[in-house]
């Protein structure tokens, strides 16, 4: 009886055994020509690790290179941020109108009283365009005219998780690409060394809104692909070091034999993520040199870390991340995001979100500063904002779930400073003027690293899939 393909040994089979021999071969004259330091260099880019994209050369010429999400989990209320509303606060503890809600869909509030709920704190006009923002984020008052606020955002899930889903991913099925994973996919990564999508997170004092690992997932893109999660605290990659008694030199001889295993197995299954593995490993390597390096804070003037007000470096905080984010950015990371979670205040509002602004205000600022002083800021785009908003009337004293109207801000290369996009209705409850969809804020994006949005796409179960599924137009109003 033939023998199945599955059921023949690797290696053995007469094509495989010609291609093999014909590889070693190769390999052993270029080593005996070049030197084994030299063949080892010669690797081409792929077996390094690095992936190119597959948006080679890009659609049109890009305005960034790199993007920086800093996601303020929870939902911050727009109303006590970016988009201030005088008659809400003249209507302050009345009945919210009718003619807004009736037949809306509300999270928590559905079938109690509606009274309208002022917000609790001033708004200034800063810098020279006069951009109104909330007294308790001073700091990004400071950079106002490098902010371009998104004032008429909506989404389409008013739950946390989904709405979390739905920013990262542009869809309510769960298990689909995260815009990380997008952007890699299509423009590949600009560093050996270190993975392109890299994740961390931070926690305030209350609105602890809890953040899934799916959220920065490769979905049905291969695995390579999905962002990957450093520690805020302590080591940023727990055993990045060798242990005890095993040297760099052992280190590589083991990884060198691993790959050879692994792509023996690849070549005979055809499997990609069996390359990914293999990929894996070779990073791996590769981080234990670049990690320390990169957390080795001693580099950093104190000025740098008392303008971002980082105390400890890795101590957890957002302001650590977000030096540490500047310098996973100088390094090739193609995709940083940094999640804080401190924003679901269902209560006690007028206390817990000024903490939550001292929290993420002046690193936030910082980082536009930094990265600007830097030369960095004009190829660099960094989005700051929540997954939805909060409602204009009162849960008790704070605020419920809204997806009708909320706020976010964009500042670095492509969009214009000192801009205020969009409008929301009188009360902040829904965005009424020039409307900006997620599908459209994930277009935008894309559009500002080279990337025609329709275009980039992936072949799942029979269909084209891409990050804005069908929907998404790039919001021209903002570009520079």
């Amino acid at each position: 009886m033939k023998a199945s393909p599955d059921s023949e040994p690797a290696g053995l089979g007469r094509r495989g055994f010609l291609r093999g021999a014909g590889l070693g071969l190769g390999s052993v004259a270029l080593a005996q020509l070049l030197g084994p330091a030299l063949a080892r260099a010669a690797r081409p880019a792929q077996e390094s690790g690095r992936w190119t994209g597959i948006v080679n050369p890009p659609h049109h010429p890009p305005r960034v290179r790199r993007i920086i999400h800093l996601c303020m989990a929870g939902g911050p209320s727009h109303l006590e941020s970016f988009d201030f509303k005088p008659e809400l606060k003249r209507i302050h503890g009345q009945p919210f109108p009718s003619s807004f809600t009736d037949g809306q869909q509300l999270a928590q509030l559905q079938n109690h009283p509606l009274n309208a709920l002022g917000p609790f704190c001033e708004f200034k006009k800063f810098g020279q365009s006069g951009l109104e923002i909330a007294e308790v984020f001073p700091h990004l008052g400071g950079v106002a005219d490098e902010l371009c606020v998104i004032r008429s955002m909506h989404t389409e899930q008013i739950n946390h998780d989904p709405a979390h889903s739905f920013m990262n991913t542009g869809s309510t099925i769960k298990g689909r690409p995260s815009m990380g994973s997008w952007l890699l996919y299509g423009l590949g990564a600009e560093t050996d060394d270190l993975p392109g999508f890299i994740v961390l997170t931070s926690a305030g004092a209350s609105g602890q809104q809890p953040v899934s690992a799916r959220q920065w997932s490769a979905g049905f893109l291969p695995s390579r692909f999905q962002g990957i999660q450093f520690h805020a605290r302590g080591d940023a990659v727990h055993y990045v070091s060798n242990p005890a008694g095993v040297s760099a030199e052992a280190q590589r001889r083991a990884v060198d034999e691993i790959g050879k295993l692994n792509a023996m197995q690849a070549e005979e299954r055809g499997d990609p993520e069996i390359e990914t593995r293999m990929r894996q490993y070779e990073m791996a390597f590769r981080m234990q040199a670049s990690v320390p390096e990169l957390t080795d804070w001693s580099s950093e003037p104190d000025s740098i870390r008392e303008m971002y007000g980082v105390k400890n470096p890795g101590d957890g905080s957002f302001a650590s991340n977000c030096l540490l984010a500047r310098r996973l950015a100088e390094r090739g990371v193609r995709f940083i995001q940094l999640y804080h979670r401190a924003w679901d205040h269902h209560g006690g509002i007028a206390t817990e979100l000024p903490r939550s602004a001292r929290d993420v205000d002046q690193a936030s600022a910082a980082l536009i500063k930094d990265l600007k002083q830097r030369g960095m800021l004009d190829d660099t785009l960094i989005l700051w904002g929540g997954e939805f908003g909060r409602t204009p009337m009162g849960q008790g004293d704070g605020r419920d779930h809204h997806i009708l109207a909320f706020s976010v801000w964009m500042a670095g290369g492509g969009v214009k400073g000192g801009t205020a996009w969009g409008a929301t209705d009188e009360l902040g409850y829904r965005a009424v003027e020039d409307v900006v969809h997620v599908n459209d804020l994930h277009a935008t994006m894309l559009h500002l690293c080279g990337i025609d949005h329709r275009r980039l796409t992936f072949r799942h179960q029979g269909r084209d899939f891409r990050l804005t599924d069908v929907a998404g137009e790039v919001v021209q109003g903002i570009l520079s």
